[in-house]
């Protein structure tokens, strides 16, 4: 079997911005103000490219803003550092894809920024709009967007024809995991911090401490893989998906082994990076699992507050009965919640059972495609769960598509980092 087809290579990174956006670099793009990175000056300069001042200040805004990060001065310092290495390596990324004469369009650049709006339950306006109530231009995200386009045509152009994944190789995987069904199954997700020298290595060990520390305070982890991961999976937060111990490399088996769901390890030394791998869940076999069902959810919110009065309270509950009794269809709810002054009605969200919390995942489990939850108080007022839709898990689904996929997409994975690599030993970077 031969993968030739574009869409198993690396997804979009920039489709995670409702978990956060990773770290990027810059290029120019219609709408990027000229003026004030020449104000600003250079920052460094990557063969006869230069990255200013301005891009590193505006992407660690954007890294800031989106990961929940502290604005401490370690963090700021961290993440300047993390900022200034990203640049670099899209400098070179982009200048590859122009070797090849390979064209990302402006077309292009909004069909991807309409599926990371899609994505993130926003429209494009919303996301123009927090990225300039946070001091950052678009240009910034766009920019974001073209280089990553232009390094997977790189890397499809280049090497997806190169990989050929036999029906040997397929067999071997479905025997293997035909021979875990009935262990133990880990839900796990990664991050990985790759170095290339000693000083490196230091330096990413050091940040890999942190980001733990950060996490274990409340950090998202998907928002942390997507921001500072070097694997591909970065793109879906880090998650891996399900396995068996012995389909992990021992290092990190034998910490997950020892893990309750939702830890976080230590970092994990390999050979070339660290490793920081959480727990999401585990179960015995592939069966089906409750905790993997899937729920379309819009949330209803009565702002009422936390010392608020009784009267106040009990007025906001028969909004949120009749409300309920009342209720339709999830594509009129928010005409319905118009009724009561200042309702706040989401967008239909997409969540798994085991991301949701007590009592709130018991009550939607009990529910089917069309109903209500009980209206729940919480600190912010009466909330009302509304359940649009709902796929419960059939267990562990492994078909032959699924292991070629797999195995084709860490093939390429393998072969994008080595290229940037090699790009990186080869370029004359001066920083200023």
């Amino acid at each position: 079997m031969s993968a030739s087809s574009f869409s198993r290579a690396l997804p979009l990174k920039a489709a995670l911005f409702c978990a956060g956006l990773i770290l990027a670099g810059s290029f120019p793009v219609s709408g990027t103000p000229a003026h004030a990175q020449n104000v600003q000056g250079i920052a460094a300069v990557v063969n006869d490219r230069v990255v200013s001042r301005y891009d590193v200040e505006q992407r660690m805004k954007l890294v800031l803003s989106t990961s929940n990060l502290p604005a401490t001065p370690e963090n700021v310092e961290r993440v300047r550092t993390q900022v200034l290495r990203g640049l670099v390596d899209e400098k070179l990324q982009v200048a590859e894809a122009e070797r090849l004469e390979l064209e990302v369009t402006e077309e292009e650049v909004d069909e991807a920024l309409e599926r990371v709006a899609s994505r993130s339950n926003r429209s494009r306006e919303e996301i123009a709009e927090f990225l300039k109530a946070n001091g950052i231009d678009i240009a910034t995200l766009r920019s974001q967007i073209y280089a990553d386009i232009a390094w997977n045509k790189v890397i499809s152009n280049r090497f997806a024809p190169l990989v050929t994944i036999g029906d040997q190789e397929v067999d071997e995987k479905m025997r293997q995991i035909e021979q875990e069904a009935n262990q133990v199954q880990y839900h796990v997700a990664e991050i990985y911090l790759g170095f290339e020298n000693a000083a490196q290595e230091r330096e990413m060990q050091n940040g890999a401490r942190r980001l733990v520390e950060q996490m274990r305070q409340g950090i998202p982890f998907p928002a942390v893989a997507a921001q500072f991961s070097q694997s591909a999976t970065a793109a879906a937060g880090g998650d891996i998906g399900w396995l068996a111990a012995s389909q992990l490399p021992s290092p990190i088996a034998d910490e997950i082994v020892n893990m309750s769901p939702g830890e976080i390890s230590d970092p994990i030394k390999t050979l070339n990076g660290f490793y920081i791998v959480q727990l999401i869940n585990k179960q015995q076999g592939n069966g089906p699992n409750p905790l993997r069902n899937r729920f379309e959810v819009v949330r209803v919110l009565l702002p009422v507050g936390p010392e608020a009065p009784a009267s106040a309270v009990q007025a906001r509950r028969t909004q949120a009965d009749e409300l309920v009794s009342n209720f339709r269809t999830c594509a009129r709810v928010s005409e319905q919640a118009e009724a009561y002054p200042g309702a706040q009605v989401s967008q239909p969200t997409e969540v798994e059972a085991g991301q949701i919390q007590e009592p709130l995942r018991g009550l939607l489990q009990a529910r089917e495609a069309g109903e209500v939850a009980p209206p729940q108080r919480t600190p912010q007022g009466i909330e009302v769960f509304i359940v649009c839709n709902r796929w419960d898990d059939q267990g562990t689904q492994i078909t032959r598509d699924s292991i070629e996929n797999n195995l084709f997409n860490q093939r390429l994975s393998m072969m994008a980092r080595r290229h940037l690599r090699d790009l990186r030993r080869d370029a004359i970077v001066e920083m200023r």
